[in-house]
């Protein structure tokens, strides 16, 4: 071999690998596979682990739905993007254990929702949205009892939101008739729920108190399935409203600061609140 080659092939050697098209699923896991790198990967990424890692899967999880709320198609590409890294990340730990890899993940998911619609790939009997949700509730069903559940309530995520988890509880004790066929019987529970945090309350009594005080959300996320809402969506909703009038209040308190540096009366302020509500909505 002469010095000119020679020259080409120590280049050919030591010449980085490409990662390749970017739009290409196969490129996402070839990044993901070199960032774990245990010789040349990025530090930060190999100490990870499953449980380092879910926090931020989580947070993604939520940046989607944020970039939803506010219908801006840009954010959601880029923060469906970081979702899918999540399940990349995960995968690539998984693979490394000998546990499975992203391939066995997309079957998974392939082959369960092919088994939960036979209405579409089984050519089954076609069916109405309410009765694909009953059909496919029953399908869960059956797969819970495969995987050796005993409760209907085994399998809903232990890390969910609590007011989110609350409403799969209740809805899964719904399947098997336990559940108040009329909404006053929820407002009537509701009001007794409220008594007992006031009795508590009189008590001075602070594990009481928030005993009761969980009752009761448990109680108000039992009425907001009966209403057919989502009870985490309608507080982001007035945490959001709640920002905004807030935030019109400071801006008046802060015209208004005396030298002194005094901030105005709680009246005042709270007539602010009104126009905030009045002109903000």
């Amino acid at each position: 071999m002469n010095t000119e080659n020679a020259a080409a092939s120590t280049d050919s050697e030591h010449e980085e690998p490409t990662i390749g098209n970017p739009r290409n699923i196969a490129s996402l896991l070839e990044v993901m596979k070199r960032l774990r790198d245990p010789q040349s990967g990025c530090p930060w990424d190999i100490e990870q682990d499953f449980e380092s890692i879910a926090p931020y899967t989580v947070e993604e999880a939520y940046e989607v739905q944020d970039a939803i709320a506010r219908n801006n198609m840009a954010d959601l590409r880029e923060e469906l993007g970081d979702l899918l890294f999540q399940a990349v990340f995960h995968s690539q730990m998984a693979k490394e254990q000998g546990s499975f890899t992203f391939d066995d993940v997309v079957e998974t998911i392939t082959t369960k929702m092919i088994r939960r619609h036979p209405h579409i790939f089984a050519n089954e009997t076609e069916r109405s949205s309410e009765e694909q949700t009953k059909a496919w509730e029953d399908i869960k069903a059956k797969e819970r009892d495969a995987k050796g559940h005993k409760s209907v309530l085994d399998d809903v995520p232990v890390s969910l939101p609590g007011l989110t988890r609350a409403v799969k509880l209740q809805k899964r004790a719904a399947r098997i008739g336990f559940d108040w066929p009329s909404i006053d019987q929820v407002l009537d529970k509701l009001h007794e729920e409220t008594g007992e945090l006031n009795e508590a309350m009189a008590m001075k009594d602070k594990a009481a108190i928030e005993d009761e005080f969980g009752d009761l959300l448990f109680v108000m996320a039992n009425l907001a399935r009966h209403l057919k809402i989502d009870p985490e969506e309608a507080i982001r909703k007035a945490n959001l409203k709640f920002s905004k009038r807030f935030k019109y209040v400071e801006e008046h308190a802060r015209a208004h600061q005396s030298q002194a540096g005094t901030l105005p009366a709680l009246d005042v302020m709270e007539e602010w609140w009104i126009n905030a509500k009045r002109n903000l909505g």
